[in-house]
């Protein structure tokens, strides 16, 4: 992981000089999203490339950004923009995406104060390995290596031999009762 040293600050003053390019300004570029992601921190027995935790404790799902979804993300400026803060690694965060639009410029939220705005359900390991198979069309977990099925492979009609080293996972789960 690279240092908060190594990337550039976009202070107040380099902003107010930006004219047009403060727009630019203001949002975190790809390397630094990638940082920011980086720091969050991981979901225990997820893949953290495709999920984390966010600011108020949410899981969140890597390729669910631009939506606003319960486990769908934004990129936070902690410290508001409006209010002087700076575009740095320091002052960035994943938020669930209801809670960074209900968050807004406010910058005297705690992590409590970030949970009242989140979404009120809590996703379980199986659930987690459907919105991941829905997602990504496997499941990368400890324990659990799987893609999904296709058709032919389901009815057993399949011409060929299962594409690939992993197995088909058995999702939905059976029931047991």
């Amino acid at each position: 992981m690279e240092s908060l040293e190594e990337y550039p600050v976009v202070d107040k003053e380099s902003r107010e000089k930006g004219g047009r390019n403060a727009r630019k300004l203001r949002i975190f570029d790809e390397k630094m999203r990638n940082l920011c992601w980086q720091k969050a921190d991981v979901v225990p027995g997820r893949h953290p490339e495709r999920w984390r935790k966010d600011g108020a404790g949410n899981v969140v799902c890597r390729s669910l950004t631009r939506c606003t979804g319960c486990l769908c993300y934004e990129y936070d400026h902690i410290q508001p923009y409006s209010k002087g803060g700076e575009t740095d690694l320091s002052n960035c965060q994943i938020l669930q995406s209801r809670v960074n639009r209900l968050k807004s410029d406010k910058d005297d939220l705690g992590k409590q104060d970030l949970q009242q705005y989140s979404c009120n359900i809590k996703f379980g390991e199986k659930e987690l390995d459907l919105i991941e198979m829905a997602v990504y069309g496997n499941v990368e977990r400890p324990g659990m290596q799987c893609r999904c099925k296709s058709v032919a492979e389901t009815l057993g009609t399949s011409l060929s031999k299962a594409k690939g080293p992993q197995m088909s996972c058995e999702l939905p789960y059976k029931s047991t009762s």
